[in-house]
């Protein structure tokens, strides 16, 4: 098993990282997040835009629709440069990428060529709406949100939560219960949804991380989508969803590498920097073994996401090694970030420094968009255990 990096993807890292160091270095992204988006009205618009403008919304994305190709080792080096600087910012691009790549697999052909180059473009914004508010990890035994088909196309009715973008988003990709199957993974439906209509109403909530950017509870209230608008085969929407839920916890892992790879660095210039007894503070072994211990923690990571997304770009079954990727890596910079503030001391806790940011945004990512729990329950019924939930 080879997954080292090809000249191509190592000038593609650099390039990645050059743009951010020029567009979006950490101090702009601070002021950024300082902004709580409660209406839209704070949404980093020229964020979006820039993404576009870049080609950055086409990494992944087939080249006949637009896109720039390559596949989750290129979406994977992509979210982690971005995350070194923009951290749980990142997920802007990843809510994008998500919807693009499954209305591309799955769309009608009239429905890719209408979205997934609007999208590329930054011209259509689609959020993801599959959480419901009592649900939670168990997504689909407690589904309520249903959709009843009627001329033309389909009523829906119900709530989703935690739908990040929907109040800026020109549709939404939700998944809504058709039919009562024998397993509660039957009979869901993909749909694109579009906002503007009296009966999706998108509210923000107030949240830890990435407050410019709002993550949304979503009333449906008879919204209508018409026949067109199903992507994929009805009833078949939790299948059709499951192929690209692995390439979004690779991502996910990327983010949470890219904030890694932020943390060291800053803990590293402070350490440099800062100066105590008459020494910097990088020469007590304290504060040394920390930083190493990041280092570590960062290698690996890097190691469990880049396998992940060399065994999904080559064909293999990566649910596990994506699952575990997003597990690691999530909960080694949860830590990373903490031992950052605590380098930092007092100035950890300021919210002009960016450690603060990096844990209240990575904290995220050890509950969704699985919980770490439920990946250790999906790691041990692969080892041959007892299904436990």
């Amino acid at each position: 098993m080879d997954f080292s990096f090809s000249d191509e993807e190592q000038d593609f890292r650099r390039s990645v990282r050059d743009w951010v160091n020029s567009k979006y270095p950490k101090s702009r992204v601070n002021e950024l997040e300082r902004l709580e988006d409660h209406d839209g009205s704070n949404f980093p618009q020229g964020y979006f835009e820039d993404l576009a403008e870049a080609g950055f919304l086409g990494v992944g994305i087939d080249e006949r629709f637009g896109g720039q190709g390559g596949g989750a080792t290129e979406q994977a080096i992509l979210m982690d440069e971005l995350a070194r600087n923009l951290a749980g910012l990142t997920w802007v691009w990843g809510i994008s990428s998500f919807c693009a790549k499954s209305i591309a697999r799955f769309g009608s052909p009239e429905i890719r060529d209408e979205f997934v180059p609007a999208m590329i473009a930054g011209e259509k914004k689609v959020a993801i709406a599959i959480t419901e508010p009592g649900g939670g990890t168990d997504l689909l035994g407690a589904m309520i949100t249903r959709a009843k088909r009627e001329d033309g196309g389909f009523r829906i009715s119900g709530a989703k939560i935690w739908s990040t973008m929907a109040h800026v988003s020109d549709y939404l990709l939700l998944l809504a219960k058709t039919s009562d199957g024998a397993k509660s993974s039957h009979g869901k439906t993909l749909f694109l949804v579009p906002t503007d209509q009296a009966g999706v109403v998108a509210t923000p909530i107030p949240k830890l991380g990435m407050r410019c950017v709002g993550s949304c509870e979503v009333q449906l209230d008879d919204a209508f989508v018409a026949e067109s608008h199903v992507i994929g085969e009805v009833d078949r929407g939790w299948y059709h969803i499951l192929t690209t839920l692995n390439n979004e916890r690779i991502l996910v892992a990327a983010l949470a590498t890219g904030v890694l790879r932020g943390v060291l660095e800053d803990a590293i210039a402070y350490a440099k920097d800062r100066r105590a007894f008459g020494h910097a503070i990088g020469d007590f072994q304290i504060i040394q073994h920390w930083i190493a211990e990041i280092a570590m923690k960062l290698a690996q990571a890097e190691l469990l996401t880049y396998k992940a997304a060399w065994l999904y770009d080559n064909g293999h079954d990566a649910a596990v090694e994506s699952s575990m990727a997003k597990a690691v890596a999530a909960e080694y910079a949860t830590w990373a970030a903490d031992r950052g503030i605590q380098i930092l001391g007092g100035m950890g806790y300021a919210a002009e420094f960016d450690m603060q940011r990096y844990w209240r945004d990575v904290r995220l990512y050890q509950i969704g968009p699985v919980t770490n729990e439920m990946v250790r329950n999906i790691i041990a019924q692969n080892l041959g255990l007892e299904r436990s939930f």
